[in-house]
């Protein structure tokens, strides 16, 4: 134990790479996962809360969710509290609210770095990376293409260097060049040596979950008691909505539970298509299914620690097509955020838009979705950085640019800006400067001028005049600067060597061996 008592503190003793040192491409906030302290947005009356709550037992009750994992069925039904007709499970909404309160309220989940530990729970509120787009845009390709491993690394890069970026997410981009049954394998290498934050996988058949979780226990150097005794990693997985849960990611999550790691269910429930017109139906059917799922990591294994996640939204009625940020999409996930209190589960939203490319639009339904998951009480935002075209595209200049909104709400947190005391009300400096003078020069003011303001590193404050001087470069592409700069002078976290090499070398065993079975 005190051997890898050392090797942790090795492997995470200087805990950031350049951006923490000091010597970045750019000027950032430190480390620092803020602290939601403003009260949570609720459109919803207690008669709301209690309706919303009442529909989706009834869909537990009467309808039931589909499990198309015999295993998770035979489970479920040894607990004698669920009514099984095949792969339909009703669950009696006693029964389920026993099981969930066995899950936790708050958790905290610790990746190989120690300091890197976020919490899933009160008020604390975690920023992730752009997750598991095919396509890739950036302004020198000038198109959208096919991801590949390069790509990859690089959006994995950027989710290391910003410190507002707490974990990371699935791939940031699917590195397509890689065949998929290997593809976990590199990707996750990428992962635990580029960062040394929070990791994740995708429960995506039974080898790929138990490489990753090894991956990560080996990347963290601990024992096998050690990685069980608390989450180190954790997994996202979606239902198929409507009403249904698929095989491979029931497996995944039922290996995770077993090990104690965190689990963190989302329905993406289209209002329109996948789910009710209305927006209150679209969320009762949500928890519905999410909460079905919490009840398996229950029984499987009392304690284990969830989440439940909002990726309720709407199409657009006239194309088809999935529209975000929009007034929808905001109450949708406050609404959500009422009912994850009304359960004492920690919350998962996401950051998210529709648009094509870096522009206006991306930026104001971006906005809209971080500022909806801030107010619904969200402790983990998904996509918060890099995310277009309905997830179907990661950009750089995009992940650049919302990481100078995700800074900006972590300032609006801190309580610097609205302390109170005689040197914030400032009345001696507005007797010294009276009705002639001003603000500028005063002692008061020199004291405080270098941390009394948000700093932006991408937007520019200069006039017309000296912002044409300057070039006329638009916001697009001062990002793809900063995150070319960013790139360049990349220094991935230390690692222990010993550890790096049992990592590279289960790597490579695994592939010998032929990694995950595909249909391909």
């Amino acid at each position: 134990m005190a051997d890898e008592a050392k090797r942790r503190r090795r492997s995470g003793g200087r805990a950031g790479n350049a951006a923490r040192r000091g010597t970045a491409a750019i000027e950032q906030m430190p480390w620092n996962p803020p602290i939601n302290i403003d009260p949570p947005v609720e459109p919803l009356s207690a008669e709301g809360v209690a309706a919303i709550h009442d529909g989706a037992m009834r869909i537990l009750e009467e309808i039931g969710i589909t499990f198309l994992n015999p295993e998770a069925v035979e489970i479920l039904k040894a607990t004698g509290g669920c009514d099984i007709d095949g792969e339909r499970v009703r669950m009696g909404r006693d029964f389920m609210m026993e099981m969930i309160a066995h899950a936790p309220e708050s958790w905290a989940i610790t990746p190989r770095n120690p300091d890197r530990q976020i919490t899933m729970g009160g008020r604390h509120l975690n920023f992730g990376n752009v997750s598991s787009p095919p396509g890739y845009w950036d302004m020198e390709l000038g198109r959208k293409v096919t991801g590949n491993r390069e790509m990859c690394r690089t959006l994995l890069k950027l989710s290391q260097y910003f410190n507002c970026i707490h974990f990371v997410g699935g791939y940031p981009v699917e590195p397509q060049d890689i065949h998929p049954s290997v593809r976990h394998l590199d990707v996750l290498y990428d992962k635990l040596t580029l960062t040394d934050k929070v990791a994740h996988a995708y429960a995506l058949g039974a080898e790929r979950v138990e490489d990753v979780m090894e991956m990560v226990r080996i990347s963290a150097g601990l024992t096998h008691e050690a990685f069980e005794a608390r989450p180190h990693m954790f997994t996202n997985i979606n239902s198929t909505s409507p009403l249904k849960h698929d095989y491979p990611m029931l497996d995944g999550w039922m290996r995770l539970a077993r090990r104690g790691q965190g689990l963190v269910v989302t329905p993406f429930t289209l209002a329109g298509a996948m789910a009710p017109v209305t927006m209150a139906g679209a969320v009762a059917q949500s928890l519905a299914e999410a909460l079905s799922a919490v009840v398996l990591a229950q029984v499987v294994r009392p304690g284990a620690p969830c989440a439940i996640g909002t990726f309720t939204s709407n199409v657009d009625m006239k194309s088809g097509a999935p529209a975000f940020g929009t007034p929808e999409y905001m109450r949708a996930t406050q609404m959500t955020g009422q009912l994850a209190r009304l359960y004492k589960l920690p919350l998962r939203a996401s950051g998210v838009c529709a648009a094509n490319v870096p522009d206006a639009q991306a930026m104001w339904e971006t906005s809209n979705s971080l500022w909806s998951a801030v107010q619904a009480g969200a402790h983990m935002v998904y996509h918060a950085a890099g995310w277009l075209e309905g997830g179907l595209i990661a950009s750089p200049e995009k992940f650049v640019m919302d990481c100078e909104v995700l800074q900006q709400i972590q300032r609006y947190m801190d309580p610097m800006i609205w302390a109170a005391g005689p040197d914030e009300i400032a009345t001696e400096a507005v007797r010294e400067v009276g009705d002639e003078g001003h603000f500028f020069g005063i002692q008061h003011t020199q004291d405080r001028y270098t941390t009394a303001f948000y700093q932006p590193f991408l937007s520019d404050w200069r006039n017309y005049e000296a912002w044409e001087a300057a070039g006329a470069q638009w916001t697009a592409e001062r990002a793809h600067h900063v995150w070319r700069d960013i790139v360049a002078g990349f220094e991935p976290p230390p690692m222990d060597e010993g550890i790096h090499e049992e990592l590279a070398a289960f790597v490579e065993r695994r592939k010998a061996e032929g990694g995950a079975p595909t249909d391909f």
